[in-house]
């Protein structure tokens, strides 16, 4: 088997468990986001919305990938975290089933993003909710961004990539 080298090569399973494959997205800029539902950084959601309905009618899209790796901060199931993300931060971008970003049971999608951006110092580890990775159109990761940078400091990038 060949490895896969773009994004859009992977497939993960929506909020509602059906797959997706995730080359219908080719030609647009991506933001992957793993998040969670109890974090310090779940207020995040509101930006990472806002930067999707800033950008989304020019090719961008956010997606968020749920993930209960860090401190169990989502541990609810598909119909919780969607309905606690739509009434709380008005998200309509898409959102996947749970999965791992770290250990054993990686999903491919994550294993691919965190060896095309490793972390500080060179580590490939996800340190916690809301690392956020930016794709270019061809599915080449550009950058990987820390929980703490916040969704807005990513305008001049996203507009760099668009450009592109």
């Amino acid at each position: 088997m060949t490895e896969a080298h773009s994004i859009f090569d992977f497939s993960a399973n929506s909020l509602a468990g059906a797959p997706v494959d995730l080359g219908q997205y080719r030609g647009q800029v991506l933001l992957i986001v793993n998040t969670a539902s109890n974090c310090g950084f779940t207020p995040q959601y509101k930006g990472l919305e806002a930067l999707y309905r800033q950008f989304r009618e020019r090719g961008v899209t956010v997606l968020g990938f749920p993930c209960n790796q860090f401190g169990a901060q989502e541990p609810g199931d598909a119909g919780q975290i969607g309905a606690f993300c739509e009434k709380n931060f008005g998200v309509s971008f898409p959102l996947f089933a749970k999965i791992d970003v770290n250990g054993g049971d990686t999903h491919p999608l994550f294993a691919q993003l965190k060896k095309s951006a490793p972390g500080l110092l060179g580590t490939g580890a996800i340190k916690w909710n809301f690392t956020k990775f930016l794709v270019r159109k061809d599915g080449r990761v550009y950058q990987r961004y820390a929980p703490t940078t916040a969704p807005a400091e990513l305008v001049a990038d996203i507009e760099k990539l668009l450009a592109e």
